[in-house]
């Protein structure tokens, strides 16, 4: 599939302000048109993105129902009541539980954590999690990065003498659940200034507000900024205003004073000597810590987050790895069974949609065969799989398309929903599969844009070689963390050319290793553009090209240097258009 590049211009009132920054940060007027593009216009705006400062995260009590939740946690351990701190079982929800519980577990021992079986319990509040709480004498439960739609197990929690304060930051419904607090970002009636937060970023602001109350020093909590840091990345969610700054502290934790659990981790992935990026996170670390919950019991993970102890750390780690390479053969495996699905059914050659359905799939993986379908056809996925009596799925979309809207289109056929903009959960009863296939089609045929039916590339300005300098890269660095929102900038290059020591290489000479120059100086660009060995001829040819590519830093035998990371390559300048 051909992707289409398309090229951000600056407004009118921006080209204004672009030379106005330049001169002000002395940056090159490239450096000033990213940061245009980022909604930057002053120098202050400039400075607290470049430097972004703790003091500016948010009064926690800005929340609505703060208050609340800081008064019946503080109410518990005055009453030295147990509490139960409950979670999902992804990234986010691991992460949530650990933060709680290592901060809490500081001041106060009549504490435990409960996280859910996938395959038992489903997603969520359930009502096992309940009666565990109720018999074993829990009298609150804080629920962590999920919870905002159950509003009848809290009403039965309540029947048990059980109170619960909820911690989510997924889209709630118009009657919220009948907990002591209900803190969510997205409550059509809160007012907190940043509604992007992660639920464990929801969890770290109910514990900034507890050790306000309590006057516990902030350190005591920011230490524990790794794993919000961890969830960001994991979720997929903006890392802009707040979440921005959580990340940056939570990454320069992780790079320099990481708890043991993570280091644990980061050993077994094998970054134990590199700067761990938001991108490491989100493609070796979080799916690790995901697999723990995907494959046996995601506690394990959260047994991994919380411990000090560097010896069960190095097992535990092996295990979860394991457990990820589990994972990744049964998820190609699945991939490899739903694409044959696809195929053979010629409606998907003119569907907007895929919803597949096959009884045994498992559970624990369907997300991420959603989203590898969701990328091969660039159609918005569901993927199916019968649990506890119901058909279960993941839904995945592309670029711009709202697949939970979509989801919600059809949820008199539904048992259960709850997600984002861009992944969603849901259950249904198997015999409604088929009216909810076409009704989720119908929405998306009717709603969904031109332009989010084919992939295309963001490109954020046109450079030449000459403007490659060690100052630009240094200041483009300081752009970081990069994510949703924020993501690294993507250059164009146009008519390039082979120095004449470019070549294939990899296991099936599949990757092109590229020096280049083009006609504005004399610089010569190592480039590595993975799996685009066919315009190997063209090149040597010393034919032109043009390339898309992220600017990076390279690390092999001890010497750094910029790599160009290319994205896409075009031969035919009309391609561009």
């Amino acid at each position: 599939m051909i992707n289409k590049w398309i090229y951000r211009a600056l407004s009118e009132q921006q080209i204004e302000f672009q030379k106005k920054i330049a001169d002000e940060l002395s940056i090159s007027p490239i450096l000033a048109q990213l940061l245009l593009q980022r909604d930057i216009h002053t120098f202050e705006d400039a400075r607290d993105f470049f430097r972004p400062d703790l003091l500016n995260l948010h009064d926690p009590f800005l929340m609505a129902d703060m208050q609340l939740a800081v008064n019946r946690l503080t109410r518990a351990m005055q009453q030295n009541e147990k509490i139960l701190i409950y979670g999902d079982y992804d990234v986010d929800g691991t992460t949530s539980v650990a933060l709680v519980y290592k901060f809490l577990i500081q001041f106060y021992a009549n504490i435990d954590f409960y996280i859910p079986d996938r395959y038992n319990e489903g997603y969520g509040i359930s009502i096992q999690g309940i009666e565990f709480a109720a018999e074993n004498d829990f009298k609150l439960v804080i629920a962590l990065d999920c919870g905002i739609k159950a509003v009848e197990k809290v009403k039965f929690a309540l029947d048990r003498g059980v109170d619960f304060v909820i911690c989510d930051h997924h889209t709630p419904d118009a009657e919220l659940p009948p907990a002591v607090a209900v803190l969510d970002p997205k409550r059509d009636d809160c007012n907190y200034p940043y509604k992007h937060l992660s639920g464990c970023g929801v969890g770290f602001k109910l514990m900034q507000a507890f050790a306000m109350t309590n006057n516990i020093d902030f350190s005591q909590l920011t230490q524990l900024l790794d794993l919000v840091a961890l969830s960001i990345a994991s979720d997929i969610v903006p890392i802009t205003g707040e979440n921005r700054i959580l990340a940056y502290y939570g990454l320069k934790q992780i790079n320099s004073n990481p708890s043991v659990g993570i280091k644990g981790m980061i050993e077994v992935c094998g970054l134990a000597d590199k700067e761990i990026s938001i991108s490491d996170i989100v493609f070796k670390i979080g799916p690790r810590i995901n697999a723990s919950g995907r494959m046996k019991l995601a506690s394990e993970a959260v047994e991994l987050l919380v411990s000090s102890n560097p010896a069960f750390v190095k097992t535990k780690s092996g295990t979860i790895n394991e457990y990820n390479n589990d994972r990744k053969d049964l998820d190609k495996t699945i991939t490899d069974e739903a694409i044959a699905l696809i195929v053979s059914d010629v409606r998907y050659e003119t569907r907007r949609s895929i919803v597949v359905h096959k009884p045994d799939w498992h559970k624990g993986v369907i997300g991420i065969v959603a989203s590898r379908l969701s990328e091969e056809y660039y159609k918005p996925c569901i993927v199916l799989t019968n649990s506890n009596g119901l058909a279960s799925g993941s839904a995945r979309s592309v670029p711009g398309f709202d697949i939970y809207k979509a989801i919600d289109s059809c949820r008199d056929l539904l048992e259960n929903f709850g997600g984002h903009m861009y992944a969603a959960g849901l259950s249904l009863k198997e015999e409604n599969i088929p009216a909810f296939t076409e009704r989720f089609e119908q929405f998306v045929f009717e709603n969904i844009l031109p332009e989010q039916t084919y992939p295309q590339i963001e490109v954020d300005a046109i450079l030449e070689f000459k403007d490659i300098t060690p100052k630009f890269f240094r200041v483009l660095k300081q752009f970081g963390p990069f994510g949703p929102g924020n993501m690294k900038p993507v250059f164009v290059s146009k008519k390039v050319f082979d120095y004449g020591t470019s070549r294939l290489v990899g296991k099936e000479q599949e990757h092109l290793k590229l020096e280049l120059v083009d006609s504005s100086s004399e610089n010569v660009m190592n480039g590595i553009a993975f799996r685009m060995h066919e315009y190997n001829d063209h090149l040597k040819a010393l034919n032109p090209l043009d390339i898309c590519y992220t600017i990076e830093e390279n690390t092999f035998n001890g010497n750094t240097n910029i790599q160009l990371m290319i994205k896409d390559i075009k031969i035919d300048q009309a391609l561009n258009e």
